[in-house]
Protein backbone atom coordinates (compact mmCIF):
# COMPACT_ATOMS: atom_id res chain seq x y z
CA UNK A 1 0.00 0.00 0.00
CA UNK A 2 1.55 3.28 -1.00
CA UNK A 3 0.42 6.52 0.48
CA UNK A 4 1.57 9.76 -0.90
CA UNK A 5 2.93 12.47 1.30
CA UNK A 6 0.84 15.60 0.95
CA UNK A 7 2.54 18.97 0.71
CA UNK A 8 0.56 21.53 2.69
CA UNK A 9 0.88 25.29 2.75
CA UNK A 10 -0.01 28.21 4.99
CA UNK A 11 -3.45 28.22 3.32
CA UNK A 12 -4.20 24.47 3.39
CA UNK A 13 -2.62 23.59 6.75
CA UNK A 14 -5.67 24.03 9.00
CA UNK A 15 -7.95 21.98 6.77
CA UNK A 16 -5.41 19.21 6.01
CA UNK A 17 -3.85 18.87 9.46
CA UNK A 18 -6.07 20.37 12.15
CA UNK A 19 -9.20 18.98 10.49
CA UNK A 20 -7.84 15.44 10.12
CA UNK A 21 -9.56 12.59 11.95
CA UNK A 22 -6.36 10.52 12.11
CA UNK A 23 -3.00 11.51 13.62
CA UNK A 24 -0.87 13.61 11.27
CA UNK A 25 2.93 13.82 11.23
CA UNK A 26 3.95 17.24 9.90
CA UNK A 27 7.49 17.43 8.53
CA UNK A 28 8.78 21.01 8.61
CA UNK A 29 11.64 21.00 6.07
CA UNK A 30 13.54 23.05 3.49
CA UNK A 31 15.14 22.28 0.14
CA UNK A 32 18.64 23.24 1.37
CA UNK A 33 18.49 21.12 4.56
CA UNK A 34 20.69 17.99 4.39
CA UNK A 35 19.12 16.15 7.37
CA UNK A 36 15.67 16.90 5.88
CA UNK A 37 16.70 15.11 2.68
CA UNK A 38 17.90 12.11 4.70
CA UNK A 39 14.60 11.97 6.58
CA UNK A 40 12.41 12.19 3.48
CA UNK A 41 12.68 8.55 2.25
CA UNK A 42 12.15 7.30 5.82
CA UNK A 43 8.92 9.30 6.07
CA UNK A 44 7.78 8.07 2.64
CA UNK A 45 8.29 4.48 3.77
CA UNK A 46 6.40 5.03 7.02
CA UNK A 47 3.61 6.87 5.18
CA UNK A 48 3.21 3.88 2.86
CA UNK A 49 3.35 1.21 5.55
CA UNK A 50 1.21 3.01 8.15
CA UNK A 51 -1.27 4.76 5.84
CA UNK A 52 -4.26 3.26 7.63
CA UNK A 53 -3.11 4.70 10.99
CA UNK A 54 -1.27 7.95 10.34
CA UNK A 55 -0.91 10.65 7.67
CA UNK A 56 2.35 12.34 6.77
CA UNK A 57 2.43 15.86 5.36
CA UNK A 58 5.30 18.20 4.56
CA UNK A 59 5.57 21.96 5.06
CA UNK A 60 8.37 23.79 3.26
CA UNK A 61 9.37 26.45 5.81
CA UNK A 62 10.82 28.75 3.14
CA UNK A 63 7.55 28.80 1.19
CA UNK A 64 5.26 28.74 4.25
CA UNK A 65 6.83 30.81 7.03
CA UNK A 66 3.50 31.58 8.74
CA UNK A 67 2.66 28.03 9.73
CA UNK A 68 6.30 27.34 10.70
CA UNK A 69 6.25 30.39 12.99
CA UNK A 70 2.83 29.51 14.37
CA UNK A 71 4.10 26.15 15.61
CA UNK A 72 7.59 27.37 16.50
CA UNK A 73 9.38 25.15 13.97
CA UNK A 74 12.67 27.06 14.13
CA UNK A 75 15.08 24.14 13.71
CA UNK A 76 14.61 21.76 10.82
CA UNK A 77 13.78 19.05 10.36
CA UNK A 78 11.07 19.34 12.98
CA UNK A 79 8.33 16.73 13.08
CA UNK A 80 5.13 17.64 14.87
CA UNK A 81 2.47 15.03 15.49
CA UNK A 82 -1.07 16.42 15.57
CA UNK A 83 -3.98 14.54 17.07
CA UNK A 84 -7.50 15.99 17.20
CA UNK A 85 -6.20 19.32 15.91
CA UNK A 86 -3.56 19.69 18.64
CA UNK A 87 0.22 19.26 18.49
CA UNK A 88 0.92 16.34 20.86
CA UNK A 89 4.54 15.45 20.06
CA UNK A 90 7.60 17.33 18.75
CA UNK A 91 10.69 15.65 17.31
CA UNK A 92 13.63 17.78 16.23
CA UNK A 93 16.36 16.37 14.00
CA UNK A 94 16.63 13.46 11.59
CA UNK A 95 16.19 9.88 12.81
CA UNK A 96 16.44 6.44 11.27
CA UNK A 97 13.32 4.46 10.54
CA UNK A 98 13.53 2.27 13.67
CA UNK A 99 13.97 5.22 16.01
CA UNK A 100 11.19 7.16 14.29
CA UNK A 101 8.77 4.22 14.47
CA UNK A 102 9.55 3.93 18.19
CA UNK A 103 8.79 7.62 18.68
CA UNK A 104 5.53 7.26 16.75
CA UNK A 105 4.49 3.90 18.26
CA UNK A 106 1.75 5.39 20.45
CA UNK A 107 0.01 6.70 17.30
CA UNK A 108 0.34 3.45 15.33
CA UNK A 109 -1.60 1.10 17.60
Amino acid sequence: MTATITHVSDTTFDEEVLGSTSPVVVDFWAEWCGPCKMLSPVLEEIAGQQADKIRVVKVNVDDNPDVARRFNAMSIPTLLVFQDGEPVKRLVGARGKGALLEELAEFLT
